[in-house]
């Protein structure tokens, strides 16, 4: 059993930082120009990456707020066309939390006749991160980030096709041998 384990959840969660504080007034007490200079070199790298990574937090809990997973089912079915496309890239891009998490949704909208491409392109596209836009535009610049996010668009396409396309002719042979099929 872990000794934090017993501490109630809010309490564990601010462990870290009061940890970091207490080191630096240590260091404080028996080295104050070294430790000065750690603390100043940590300021500058939150004042770097503060306020990208404050906006990433705000366009996280917006989505998170507005955004309803299961609204999305019903445009996604096999006739959508580029309507279902982009809905599938768009919902997979703005998805939040583990893969694994989605999977249940994912059963239920091909159960409901979402057509595999549409399922593996939202899969795909969710390696695109519109919260950690910020941090990647302040860390690589704005050419790389569209760069990088069209090569990841036209991959996530490519991959959600290939799946489409192996699981299509999969169908087809599995109707040719079912009897209970025809």
């Amino acid at each position: 059993m872990n000794l934090f384990s017993r501490l109630p959840k809010w309490t564990r969660a601010w462990l870290f930082p009061l940890g970091m504080c207490m080191v630096y007034c240590f260091a404080m007490l028996a080295e104050p120009a070294i430790a000065h200079r750690a603390l100043d070199m940590s300021v500058a790298l939150f004042r770097q990456i503060g306020r990208p990574i404050f906006m990433a937090l705000a366009v996280m809990i917006l989505l998170n707020r507005f955004l309803s997973p299961v609204s999305v089912s019903r445009f996604m079915g096999k006739s959508s066309g580029l309507r279902g496309m982009a809905l599938s890239t768009l919902a997979g891009i703005v998805s939040m939390g583990p893969l694994y998490a989605w999977y249940p949704l994912f059963k239920a909208l091909r159960e409901r006749g979402a057509s595999v491409f549409h399922v593996a392109n939202f899969m795909a596209c969710r390696s695109i991160k519109p919260v950690f836009l910020p941090v990647l535009i302040a860390y690589f610049g704005m050419r790389f980030t569209i760069l990088f996010l069209l090569a990841n668009l036209v991959g996530a396409w490519l991959v959600a096709w290939g799946v489409h396309v192996v699981c299509a002719g999969r169908a087809l042979a599995l109707e040719k041998t079912d009897p209970s099929s025809r």
